[in-house]
């Protein structure tokens, strides 16, 4: 079996779609058909189950890509120590996120300081209210943010966290009573204003500017960092959405964190400079490509 047919069966194994197994590897998808039919007369055994609806592997076809994978995972683990001896040298990328996301993304960390043995990874932290600077002036290298990232200078990489949102208000707030809380209820309170440095759409997109019913989100007070936000909302002048993260990993006196049932999934991806041509940044972008996003 030749590596681009390994590859082709593994790609397909993993997103069980003919059309997006091309798309995902530039080829078109009479090619992926061929390559898959090829392997299954070679093997004499069938591999995936296809009908019009899905797209399925078989157990035997379970089976070789678990054996394919872990002689695929060796094969680049040896490319990568090879490259690092012969290069002398370890890079470390700086890697910006939010708070606490560092200890989500450690299966992710794990497996790119697998297959990269002279890379590492260190992470700096983000705030809301300003969250590009630092990765166009240099200081970091790459920035897991939420979606979308519309800037023109910057690339934006694989989805690498997804999760819920929960609302931050104070603990003797009306609605802390409820357990529970809407993006309707953003229009009877107000929410913190960020400032200019971040754009409005980007925002919008955790803190919305509308409820559903189309009701104006007053915003203000103004807020920089995390913990800025989190004392006014102790304080009772404000409530927030944030990232159900947050709840997972702080336990503040006089605030309480309720689900937003009817939030959509928020996605993190990676996101770098378009110039940026690091060849470990693009390792790790790969990596995180290959594992997924991970759920929070």
């Amino acid at each position: 079996m030749e590596l681009r047919d390994i590859e082709i069966f593994l790609t397909l194994a993993e997103e069980l779609h003919f059309g997006r197994t091309a798309e995902r590897l530039h080829v078109s998808q009479a090619r992926v058909s061929q390559a898959i039919a090829k392997q299954e007369r070679r093997l004499g055994v069938v591999l995936f189950d296809r009908t019009s609806r899905r797209v399925a592997l078989t157990p035997v076809g379970r089976r070789l890509r678990e054996d394919l994978q872990q002689a695929v995972d060796l094969l680049r683990e040896g490319l990568a120590r090879a490259e690092a001896a012969g290069s002398g040298t370890r890079q470390t990328l700086r890697l910006g996120v939010f708070g606490h996301a560092g200890h989500e993304l450690r299966p992710l960390i794990e497996a790119f300081r697998s297959r990269h043995p002279g890379s590492d990874v260190q992470f700096g932290e983000i705030n809301g209210s300003d969250p590009f600077t630092a990765l166009r002036t240099g200081e970091h290298d790459a920035h897991v943010l939420w979606l979308p990232v519309a800037e023109p200078d910057l690339t934006v990489g694989p989805t690498v966290l997804t999760g819920g949102r929960v609302l931050a208000v104070a603990a003797d707030h009306p609605l802390a009573e409820r357990g529970t809380a809407s993006l309707e209820d953003l229009g009877d309170n107000h929410v913190v204003d960020f400032g200019p440095a971040a754009p409005e759409y980007w925002i919008a997109a955790m803190v919305p500017t509308r409820t559903p019913l189309g009701r104006r989100i007053p915003r203000g007070p103004a807020a920089r960092t995390f913990h800025e936000v989190l004392s006014l909302v102790a304080s009772g002048q404000c409530v927030h959405p944030l990232g159900e993260i947050a709840a997972r990993y702080n336990s503040p006196p006089g605030i309480v964190f309720l689900p937003v049932h009817d939030a959509p999934t928020i996605h993190y991806a990676l996101t770098w400079r378009s110039t940026d041509d690091s060849p470990t940044l693009h390792a790790l972008a790969q990596t995180a490509a290959d594992l997924g996003p991970i759920s929070m």
